[in-house]
């Protein structure tokens, strides 16, 4: 009963100057509105760009034998390769085993510096989306050992297309030249600078017999499990090799793990300075209703009403205004965050661009999960809870024979 008197008391208070309730509420859930959308907008980048360090080439932990980073060679092969895929494909982590060389390709009368990869036809589609890029064209095939994908940059400097011959030329691993013949079975879209530029993949098999590879593997490719952490992985794939150089995705690429990381922050400092702009508003507008109230709470607690009974009527009408913006905002979110989610927002000028030999996607997407969402609501909350306190406690504090002959 009481509880239902102070809400109808903090009700009518919040009604009594509308225009300067609904000034506030408005701002509370613009802001509300605006923080997770913007907090949605990023963590949509940060986990785009994770993604495509992920899955289109990295992976979530590589392996190399030792020393391979620092001056990549042909004949530095993880000598057991297969047996480390096989290992880590018993524990159900997707593994996959890659070769790599340069070499210079050819079309007609062109000719550019490639980078020859061999993959796995079946193991690829396991720890990467490569074989899901294609822009035209298929991907390869184990019935087409001399069929080759290519990326789409050097298809243009090579002025090759589907269907046409591709000569290569590499130093084998006996130390002599290796050429041969290729067919391009397939281009690739934009997956990142190194690829485009040179990349030339083919299958693994047709990688040993082209370069005389016999065994070996120059890097292994593992992919987490679902519910597995990074750590978990690191673990598991380092005793399956003990003599290797196990290496995570952040280790690889730590300018893009920071990045990830400083973004996410700067979306929590930037949300909070927004907010800390709405408890100040807040305050204000608090301060200005106890103020013009003075005699009334005198008058109140005249009659009976103790100070934490005033001091809850001040929270009551700070927390609905906060419900009506919350409602307001999250009515106005759904549709908002849809469309960010599905479509995203459309960047021209970043087509066909990359960043740190990765692939921009040109369409900013949204990523709402819980956490994206709670967090510029809980911010608001605590701040202008915060904010109230001062004037909620002001008011609870009055003396009500002084408070009766405020003027």
């Amino acid at each position: 009963m009481l509880a239902a008197m102070l809400f109808r008391i903090a009700w009518r208070n919040v009604w009594r100057h509308t225009r300067r309730s609904v000034v506030t509420m408005a701002a509370m859930a613009l802001s509300l509105l605006t923080m997770v959308l913007y907090a949605g907008l990023i963590e949509g980048w940060m986990h785009s760009m994770e993604g495509d360090v992920l899955d289109l080439e990295i992976g979530d932990v590589q392996v190399h034998a030792q020393g391979y980073l620092d001056d990549p060679s042909l004949w530095d092969v993880i000598e057991d390769a297969d047996g480390v895929v096989a290992r880590l494909r018993d524990q159900g982590i997707a593994a996959s085993e890659r070769l790599t060389t340069g070499g210079l390709g050819g079309h007609d009368d062109l000719s550019a510096g490639v980078l020859i990869r061999g993959v796995s036809v079946e193991g690829e589609p396991t720890i990467s989306t490569l074989p899901g890029a294609i822009d035209r064209g298929a991907w390869l095939s184990a019935d087409d050992p001399k069929g080759v994908v290519i990326g789409r940059r050097l298809a243009r400097t090579l002025d090759a297309d589907v269907g046409d011959e591709l000569i290569l030329l590499t130093q084998d691993a006996d130390g002599g030249m290796a050429n041969d013949l290729f067919t391009v079975r397939g281009v690739l879209l934009g997956v990142g600078a190194r690829v485009d530029g040179a990349g030339v993949l083919m299958s693994v098999e047709s990688f040993r017999t082209f370069a005389a590879l016999e065994s070996g593997a120059h890097e292994i490719v593992a992919r987490r499990s679902a519910g597995q952490s990074l750590d978990d992985l690191v673990a598991a794939v380092s005793a399956a090799a003990p003599e290797a150089d196990v290496q995570t995705w952040r280790q690889l690429m730590p300018i893009i793990a920071t990045m990830i990381d400083a973004g996410r922050q700067m979306t929590g400092f930037i949300v909070f300075v927004v907010y800390l702009a709405i408890g100040i508003l807040m305050l204000n507008a608090m301060l200005m209703a106890v103020f013009e109230r003075i005699r009334e709470l005198g008058v109140m607690k005249a009659l009976g009403m103790g100070p934490l009974q005033v001091f809850f009527v001040v929270v009551l009408e700070v927390a609905i205004q906060l419900g009506i913006s919350g409602a307001i905002a999250g009515v106005l979110s759904v549709p908002a965050a849809w469309y960010m989610t599905v479509y995203g927002i459309q960047v021209g000028a970043l087509s066909g661009a990359s960043f740190m030999g990765l692939a921009i996607d040109p369409a900013m997407k949204g990523h709402f999960t819980a956490e994206v969402v709670a967090t510029p609501v809980i911010l608001l909350i605590v701040i202008v809870g915060f904010a109230c306190l001062f004037p909620a406690i002001r008011a609870a504090r009055l003396h009500p024979v002084d408070a009766m002959r405020h003027r």
